[in-house]
């Protein structure tokens, strides 16, 4: 009886190794993204330098920038552990929640594949916190699986919500603010940081920052060392602000990261999920 018993306690782990062995030489790998970004509405006359104080109280000086859903998949093959994998065509590339509808992303040719949903215009796309999401690329009747478990809510960033609407900041300064705490005994979430710059009516410029990996090697290197992206507090480099009088969007997104699920996809393949805080940016 405790030799079975011992056997049944054994088997998880068994399996485990085996699915972990399986993904260490798999040839397959993934890069995956889901990432929400909320409508921010931004005062025309802070667009111009103006105190928050002076809006015209029916508010039609108030500028929307629409919420927007993206994901995008990149899907490859590599044939070292750090060469440059190369992008797979021809797959059929969806985005799942499990127990829910899958979505289907558009090929955009060498591996990647993507979709995007700009203020509900595409219902199918919408992202949920706390759902655990799915990755699937399938080519020749074989599915390869990556996940991220539980995404996360969106991590208000204090700092990016002084009473006046908006920041002001210097130009050419750093910019350091806190994260939250991690919730009850969870890891914290990566952290992301995008700057953008936008004009007198609302039109978004070229990132002036990002430490966002842009490529498969990046994304691969990041499951390796996320550490840096966990610390507690955030420091922007002053070159993310070079204009005075300008505004700026600081997008930050607070990402949950998964990994293979399937046993044919590659151990450090890299799946993220998250959603943002943005702070309105004036500077001096």
């Amino acid at each position: 009886m405790s030799a079975a018993v011992a056997a049944l306690s054994l088997a998880p782990l068994a399996c485990d190794l085996e699915k972990t062995g399986a993904q260490l030489t798999a040839d397959h790998v993934m890069v995956g993204t889901l990432l929400a970004t909320p409508e921010v509405e931004i005062s025309a006359l802070a667009l111009a330098g103006f105190d928050a104080g002076t809006v015209v109280p029916d508010g039609g000086d108030v500028i929307s920038l629409p919420a927007q859903t993206a994901a995008v998949v990149f899907f490859g093959t590599k044939s070292g552990e750090n060469s440059q994998p190369s992008g797979v065509s021809g797959a059929t590339a969806t985005l799942q929640p499990v127990g829910g509808q899958a979505t289907a992303l558009t090929e955009d040719g060498s591996g990647s594949y993507s979709r995007t949903n700009v203020a509900g215009s595409d219902p199918e796309l919408a992202y949920q916190s706390g759902a655990t999401y799915q990755f699937i690329a399938s080519r020749n009747g074989t599915r390869y699986v990556g996940q991220v478990d539980d995404a996360p809510i969106q991590e208000a960033i204090t700092r990016f919500h002084p009473p006046e609407g908006f920041l002001r900041h210097a130009s050419g300064t750093a910019l350091t603010f806190d994260r939250a705490a991690a919730a009850g005994n969870k890891e914290r979430t990566l952290g992301f940081v995008t700057v953008v710059p936008v004009s007198s009516d609302g039109e978004k410029g070229q990132p002036t920052y990002s430490n966002v990996p842009t490529t498969p090697v990046e994304f691969l290197q990041l499951v390796a060392v996320p550490g840096t992206y966990r610390e507690a507090q955030v420091t922007i480099p002053g070159t993310a602000f070079p204009k005075a009088n300008q505004t700026y969007l600081v997008i930050f997104q607070a990402v949950r990261l998964g990994g293979a699920e399937s046993n044919n996809l590659f151990i450090g393949s890299a799946l993220l999920a998250g959603t943002a805080d943005v702070g309105i940016i004036r500077t001096n």
